[in-house]
């Protein structure tokens, strides 16, 4: 449909959906678009389209999309004062940290610099720094790219580095994060950038949310910290890393709540992004390195001796697929349908004076993993489909055709259409309090 949008005014379009420009001059997030230039709109995202011109649009809407008229920008006056002050940094390149809570506007105002730099003819880097949400890596990844020219929606860029980390979330995977933060900061200055731009997620509430985000300021080490806020939510933030230069922004007026559903969605469309054209592939295990110290699936050189493995045994009351012993913990791998009684797994971490975890056959397949190459390089992602015991295989759906020598499990699990299923205790057992 044909839509005309007054000078002064903006479209707010929530995707899914697609906007041409037949006539007059618009701008989103600081780029401005040319005539029959075609921009998509996720589903779960909304784009402003600011009309500087009486302007036509050519609209296509998916299913659950709207569009509604706003008048005046959805540009707070403060984010263009951001990007001059961030300009008047002596020091090159420039690194800035942008900070908020979830939909506070973090990403727009993040693309909004980018797209005022490389309008300027500066050269720059975004490292996003979103695990749950995001847009130039993989979910579960921190990622960086290099702008070369203006984007309305960081999605569409290519990574230049990725970091795995494998969680959606940081609190459990701080360290790795944090190194993360710290290796592609490293790799980014190698491209010689005039601007760094880190985006963070949107966890802000609480001590150990507050001591992450300082961790990441001491690694990344800003010359600004950008605080995207609506009214005081970042207060204990900022109290924590006020010794920093900061500057405080405001959140659009127009902003859009994305439901935790919406999220999930966004996460998927990550997924099938990375994982598009993917094929099975059947490597051996001792072709490659699996790393992940809590993924107790994968046969090892520690599997128990016989003996061992017949007092286990005749504890179960059957023959386990797979047993394997760590420094602290014995993992047992088995068939059917359900699992041990806990009283058995008990009896056995009394025998051993260790933990037990055991795990039914199949609870591996639908893991996510990172494929690395022999120089440790990025690949691609994959997902587990099978792990054979006997022969010593794995099974992995993977897009990536080079050769990988080792692989990072994750603590996702998708099922085949690459939409997360619930990591249940259903697949696993322990008698360990």
């Amino acid at each position: 449909m044909k839509v005309s949008i007054d000078k002064g005014k903006t479209l707010l379009v929530d995707g899914p959906a697609s906007a041409i420009l037949l006539s007059g001059k618009v701008e989103v997030f600081g780029h401005a678009m040319k005539l029959n230039e075609k921009i998509v709109i996720r589903d779960g995202k909304r784009m402003p389209i600011m009309a500087e011109q009486n302007s036509t649009l050519e609209l296509h809407l998916g299913e659950n999309a709207c569009v509604e008229e706003y008048e005046g920008s959805t540009i707070p006056p403060s984010w263009n004062i951001a990007y001059e002050r961030l300009l008047n940094v002596a020091e090159k390149p420039r690194v800035a940290m942008i900070l908020g809570a979830p939909d506070s506007g973090k990403t727009s105002f993040c693309t909004y610099l980018a797209n005022k730099i490389v309008r300027d003819g500066y050269r720059v880097v975004i490292l996003d720094g979103d695990l749950g949400q995001s847009d130039i890596g993989p979910p579960c990844s921190l990622a960086y790219a290099v702008l070369t020219r203006p984007v309305t929606d960081l999605f569409n860029l290519p990574a230049e580095d990725v970091f795995f980390v494998g969680e959606t979330s940081p609190r459990k995977v701080v360290e790795r994060a944090i190194q993360g933060f710290s290796m592609l900061k490293t790799n980014a200055l190698k491209h010689n950038p005039d601007f760094i731009i880190v985006n963070t997620d949107g966890w802000v509430d609480g001590e150990e949310a507050i001591k992450y985000k300082t961790r990441i300021a001491e690694e990344i080490n800003p010359h600004i910290l950008f605080f995207v806020q609506r009214t005081s939510e970042l207060t204990n933030l900022l109290n924590a890393l006020g010794s920093r230069n900061v500057m405080i922004v405001e959140s659009p007026p127009a902003i859009k709540q994305r439901s935790r559903e919406k999220r999930k969605t966004l996460r998927e469309l990550g997924y099938i992004k990375y994982l598009a054209n993917a094929k099975v592939q059947t490597i051996p295990i001792n072709w490659i390195e699996i790393k992940n110290p809590g993924f107790p699936y994968v046969p090892s050189h520690n599997s128990v001796d016989s003996k061992r493995a017949e007092e286990i045994s005749n504890i179960l009351g059957f023959n386990p697929i797979h047993i394997m012993e760590l420094s602290k913990e014995i993992c047992i791998i088995t068939a059917g349908e359900k699992l041990p009684n806990p009283e058995k797994i008990k009896k056995i971490e009394e025998m051993t004076g260790k933990k037990v975890n055991v795990q039914l056959k199949g609870g591996e397949e639908g893991f996510i993993v990172a494929l690395y190459n022999a120089s440790d390089k990025f690949l691609g992602l994959g997902v587990i489909r099978e792990i054979d015991y006997r022969r010593k295989t794995i099974k992995i759906m993977t897009p990536v055709s080079e050769r990988f020598t080792k692989v990072i499990v994750g603590r996702v699990k998708l099922d085949k259409n690459f939409k997360e299923i619930p990591m249940g205790a259903e697949h696993s057992v322990s008698g360990a309090s």
